[in-house]
């Protein structure tokens, strides 16, 4: 007896994988279910009203037109005191969720010029103070790189140029490799942290015709920034998106290349029954490892309770998509401020190719910073129209 006490394995302070399963630290299984603070820390148009405006370098630019430089990144340095505070993750506990995805930008990691700050950037600040609102309400948490150096899918959502450069740059992949280590170096023995999800859904369902040629290098580069995260982090998990959004899971050989991995998917629009997600049960239960629903939602409530009852009996966990925007679909309501349809989104829609046209189509600067203070004042969590029956939808409280 006192052989085995002496080689008994110590529990672990992180989330643990057994299997297909996530295991707390108290030995209980950990099935999650919460939503992303999406938006926050890397803008998305349509979570503002805009269509053609639609990534973060779009909006900022589209801002400078409006109101120029100076009001522009006071605006980008208070949406983010505004948009995410100590009450919304109090808010989130509260509805019965017990995990957060937080996206961010690898910018916000960097001394590149982003959301108002052109040099030491706030990132670790920002992950710092979820950490600890996280901790203090029961929550675990998850670091998203929603936008990769260079660009990992080749879309809007990862706020690059149009192509997924990330894969056949060996500057961006050293830089990926880099803010992942500085991030895992910092954060290794912080247990609140469930695990890094690596990038975010690369190489889009646009690169058809390039898929011979971008699928196969997404394992090696996972292999490749894990390898640097594990120079100083043994304790985390590591969550590989698949390819195509986080759909396709073929491009994967090498399943368990390390012995704290799972895989996160991503599913928009597809049905509510189980053969919807059949592929991704085959996947994990081949793997034997946990798969984990890392984005969905945008659809009605019926379909959301439907979705969220075929993923637990699956053993699929969950964040849905996202936290808060203008108008629905979301745990919070953001109010459009009056005229911001007729002034800042009619501007933001505007042909704005040439100096003439951004003249021609500006509106007035005071009706404009007008509009844009009173819509910092809508995002703060009290001033928001929280969503009763989408939360519920969610098999939340």
């Amino acid at each position: 007896m006192l052989g085995i006490t002496a080689y008994a394995k110590p529990k672990s302070k992180f989330v643990t994988i057994d299997g297909v399963n996530l295991i707390q630290p108290n030995g209980k299984k950990l099935f999650i279910k919460g939503t992303n603070l999406g938006n926050w820390v890397n803008p998305e148009g349509y979570m503002f009203g805009f269509q053609k405006t639609n990534s973060y370098w779009m909006i900022d630019q589209m801002l400078a037109q409006l109101v120029g430089p100076d009001e522009t990144a006071a605006f980008w340095k208070e949406f983010k005191q505004n948009y995410i505070t100590r009450k919304d993750i109090e808010f989130i506990a509260a509805a019965g969720a017990n995990t957060i995805r937080l996206p961010f930008n690898y910018k916000s990691f960097t001394d590149e010029d982003y959301m108002g700050i052109n040099s030491n950037q706030d990132g670790f600040a920002l992950v710092d103070s979820v950490v600890t609102w996280c901790r203090d309400n029961h929550l675990y948490l998850i670091l998203d790189m929603h936008d990769c150096p260079g660009g990992q899918t080749g879309d809007n959502i990862d706020n690059s140029y149009g192509y997924p450069w990330l894969f056949v740059s060996e500057e961006s992949q050293k830089l990926f490799c880099r803010i992942w280590l500085e991030i895992a170096a910092r954060y290794k023995d912080e247990p609140v942290i469930l695990g890094y999800d690596l990038m975010n859904e690369p190489i889009a369902t646009y690169f058809e015709k390039e898929y011979d040629k971008l699928n196969p290098l997404l394992e090696p580069l996972y292999k490749r920034v894990t390898k640097e995260i594990r120079k100083v982090d043994r304790n985390h998990i590591i969550m590989l998106g698949g390819a195509q959004w986080n759909g396709n899971f073929k491009p994967f050989t090498d399943w368990k290349f390390d012995d704290k991995i799972m895989y996160t998917c991503h599913r928009y629009g597809a049905g509510s029954s189980k053969s919807s997600y059949q592929d991704l049960i085959d996947f994990r239960d081949k793997t034997g490892l946990p798969m984990y629903m890392g984005e969905i939602g945008h659809n009605t409530d019926e379909w959301q309770e439907e979705v969220c009852k075929t993923l637990e009996e699956n053993n699929i966990g969950y964040t849905f998509w996202p936290y808060k925007k203008v108008d629905n679909s979301c745990f919070n309501a953001v109010k459009r401020p009056v005229e911001w349809d007729s002034v800042i989104v009619k501007f933001a829609e505007s042909d704005r190719s040439t100096y003439k046209n951004i003249r021609e189509n500006r509106p007035d600067q005071a009706v404009a910073c007008r509009l844009l203070r009173e819509y910092l004042n809508n995002i703060k969590v009290e001033n928001c129209t929280p969503q009763v029956s989408y939360i519920k939808s969610l098999r939340l409280k």
